[in-house]
């Protein structure tokens, strides 16, 4: 415990925290929206676009979240659109839309200096580069994302299990679609600096995947992923700490034992 206390007293520990909560508390509110509307590989698929994003501006020595955000956004947005026509699959888009920005990554990388430290923390995260630019911005999308809660919480419930229906009823569906695309990018992007590109996606669907083993409501699904996301958080940063293993990784490990215990305890209710 005293290890523990002391690590606090760091001022890059504590942005790692902060901003490693807030961006697991948006993962999981958004999550739940992805997951029950079958859309839980587009994490992964922005993340591979944020790969590419951040190869191009290590290339031209530019601020990499300025890239990276706008970049991303635009392509969940493509995303968004190509899904949205008749004949479309939304995960054959998003595997198109991934492998093509992958393969552009790559080459970029490879025609410059290859993959350096940046790359590679990009890839598989490096927690503890956070800055305080990040803990304002996750704060921020944080409380956004409560206040849209708060406010859209019966329309975000129909577009989510009714499209149709929410039509019907007046709710501008194309514009809650983009408005979720839009925060899952940036979701994403602050993500990739926790959890890596290759990881990102399993803070957006576990959490989600999870909750909804134990409940069937709506609103506890959304309460109890937000509290699986955070304490699977905290956790797997301590065993990261402990073990010297790789924060996401860690985390990671720690939402397939929460899973587990889930399935366990679901065969155990039934």
């Amino acid at each position: 415990m005293n290890t523990i206390i002391e690590l606090l007293n760091y001022p890059f520990m504590q942005r790692a925290i902060i901003c490693g909560i807030t961006i697991s508390f948006c993962a999981a509110l958004i999550g739940v929206i992805l997951v029950l509307k079958n859309y839980s590989m587009i994490g992964h698929g922005l993340g591979e676009v944020g790969f590419a994003a951040l190869s191009l501006a290590l290339v031209f020595n530019l601020p990499e979240m300025y890239v990276a955000i706008p970049i991303v956004i635009v392509a969940s947005f493509i995303i968004l659109l190509i899904s949205q026509k008749k004949g479309s699959s939304g995960d054959v888009t998003i595997a198109l839309v991934s492998t093509a920005a992958l393969a552009f990554g790559v080459i970029i990388t490879s025609l410059s200096k290859g993959f350096n430290i940046d790359v590679y923390n990009y890839m598989f995260g490096s927690i503890l580069s956070m800055t305080t630019g990040d803990v304002i911005v996750s704060i921020v999308l944080s409380i956004i994302l409560v206040i849209i809660y708060v406010f859209f919480y019966n329309r975000l419930f129909m577009i989510t299990y009714d499209e149709k229906y929410a039509k019907v009823c007046g709710i501008s569906v194309t514009f809650y679609q983009f408005l979720i695309s839009l925060i899952t990018a940036i979701v994403v992007v602050l993500g990739m600096r926790m959890m890596g590109t290759l990881l990102i996606s399993s803070l957006i669907v576990f959490p989600a995947i999870i909750a909804r083993k134990l409940t069937n409501s709506f609103k506890s699904m959304v309460i109890l992923s937000v509290l699986i996301s955070v304490i699977c958080f905290i956790f797997g940063i301590l065993v990261s700490f402990f073990l010297n293993l790789p924060t996401g990784a860690c985390i990671v490990a720690v939402y397939i034992v929460a899973l587990i215990i889930a399935n366990v305890f679901k065969r155990i209710n039934i």
